[in-house]
């Protein structure tokens, strides 16, 4: 009985098809509820780690002053964009993967803000997974710091930043639209109609999310490094702490939040039919 109880809680816990409320003080009392802010701290933790990583290394390849363009035992080029938007896409993928079951696999808190509006989780539940987002993001990057201090400072501590030769305002909008990119797809991975009809979903949906990750990546790299995830930005700002990655930092929240509530709006009200049903009543 108790654990029918348990199931039917964690059924009810992760179902996207449903309005819920603004705020619900009963989730503070259920271990589900802490339980996936742990997932999100960790996934968020291994995201950065592996990412800013990925792109330290690609950038310490690169030095003209640690390789040799023509010696191919040296790593001369390092993995490239491509090899950079693999990474970014294919720990989402994973992560996402293998957290659906318990948090939803958000690892991004432009995704829950959009879920917010959509009304697909609490107040309570928003505010949580992106502390614990942001939590795992500083302390990912710190790890990095920590394995590789040097190498990191040197190498721009994988802050996102406005490259030269783009103005602020091109960078909002390469954050906006590969955020809605993302977000967009989210709620289409998420769709109760997709879901009762498609059995291959659960496999299929952080496939779909890693694979626009891996996209947009390709798109935004040379604009913004591509961040299209707040944490993304905010944990290097806070570990890497210098001038030019807080100038920007404004972008990477405003930009994402703006990509993901049109992307909300869009799927829940042109999509769904909710403005429809907002002029039947």
């Amino acid at each position: 009985m108790a654990k029918d109880l348990e199931k039917a809680e964690h059924k009810d816990y992760q179902d996207h098809t449903r309005l819920k409320p603004l705020f619900d003080a009963k989730e503070l009392t259920q271990w589900l509820f802490y339980r996936a802010l742990i997932a999100e701290y960790i996934a968020t933790l291994l995201f950065l780690y592996v990412t800013v990583l990925t792109v330290i290394g690609h950038k310490s390849q690169t030095d003209p002053a640690t390789h040799c363009d023509s010696c191919d035992a040296c790593g001369g080029g390092g993995v490239g964009i491509l090899g950079i938007a693999w990474a970014f896409g294919g720990m989402i993928f994973v992560l996402a993967y293998c957290i659906a079951g318990i948090s939803g696999g958000h690892i991004n808190p432009a995704v829950t803000f959009g879920m917010l509006l959509a009304r697909k989780v609490t107040l309570n539940q928003a505010v949580m997974y992106m502390l614990a987002q942001c939590l795992g993001a500083i302390s990912g990057v710190g790890l990095v710091k920590a394995l590789q201090e040097d190498y990191y400072f040197k190498y721009g501590g994988g802050a996102n930043i406005v490259s030269d030769g783009y103005s602020k305002g091109v960078g909002l909008g390469a954050e906006i639209i590969g955020t809605f990119v993302l977000v967009y797809t989210v709620f289409t991975v998420n769709d109760p109609e997709r879901k009762a009809t498609d059995s291959h979903v659960p496999v299929l949906g952080p496939l779909s999310i890693g694979f626009a990750v891996f996209l947009v990546h390709l798109a935004t790299i040379p604009i913004t490094g591509t961040s299209i995830n707040p944490a993304r930005s905010f944990g290097p700002a806070v570990i890497y702490n210098k001038d030019k990655a807080w100038d920007d930092q404004w972008i990477f929240w405003v930009g994402p939040f703006i990509g993901a509530a049109i992307a909300a709006f869009y799927h829940e009200f042109i999509l769904r039919a909710g403005a429809l049903k907002l002029f039947k009543r």
